[in-house]
């Protein structure tokens, strides 16, 4: 078959990004309540959306995940991950950060892709972008936290922690542009410590 006729009809059957925006619903609220959101978190659940977003996996299939955003950023995370979608990017996985116990460290550990969680930034008593549902971590053993001293996180990332060559999975330039079209930040881009995996509206 013409290679160009097999490119044809491979783009014809692929199936189309497609994406959901919502309220917080009452199951989802009853599994997030306690866990990833709990009193005296800085947004509530009025300011929260549930998206739900086709992706592709590394198995080269597409597959349905979920990410809890603020409301206000729905528009602009549902922009990135169209982009992404188009370009094919694999995500690992997307499941709200409650399956593993609003864990950062395991959810990292499994490479989850995930975005809200009612947390302060790590070592401090201030809150996170992620507490606000305005920040999205991806793939995160491909795109490990590093710092200046050589820590890696998650532990498994160490091979990722030197960013060439290019791998699979790996945040480059074309992920890098998907959030910035929408006015995120990539922490892959801070003096030190950098956070490959983080992406967040207020680039930090």
């Amino acid at each position: 078959m013409n290679a160009l006729l097999t490119i044809a009809i491979a783009a014809l059957l692929t199936p189309g990004f497609h994406g959901r925006a919502a309220p917080i619903d009452a199951q989802t609220r009853a599994r997030m309540s306690g866990v990833s959101w709990h009193g005296g978190c800085p947004v509530g659940f009025a300011d929260l959306r549930l998206l739900t977003v086709t992706h592709w996996g590394f198995d080269g299939q597409v597959h349905r995940g979920r990410l809890v955003v603020h409301r206000d950023a729905a528009g602009q995370v549902m922009g990135a991950m169209r982009t992404l979608y188009r370009e094919r990017f694999p995500i690992r996985r997307m499941r709200l950060i409650d399956a593993y116990g609003a864990d950062d460290r395991r959810s990292m550990a499994a490479d989850n892709t995930s975005a809200f969680n009612c947390r302060f930034v790590a070592g401090t008593s201030r809150w996170s972008e992620h507490a606000y549902g305005r920040a999205i971590d991806v793939n995160p053993v491909e795109n490990p936290y590093v710092s200046d001293s050589g820590y890696v996180s998650p532990p498994a990332g160490a091979p990722f922690a030197e960013r060439r060559p290019h791998r699979r999975g790996m945040v480059g330039a074309r992920a890098v542009r998907a959030f910035a079209a929408v006015g995120w930040e990539w922490g892959g881009n801070w003096a030190w410590p950098k956070d490959f995996q983080h992406f967040s509206a207020g680039g930090h």
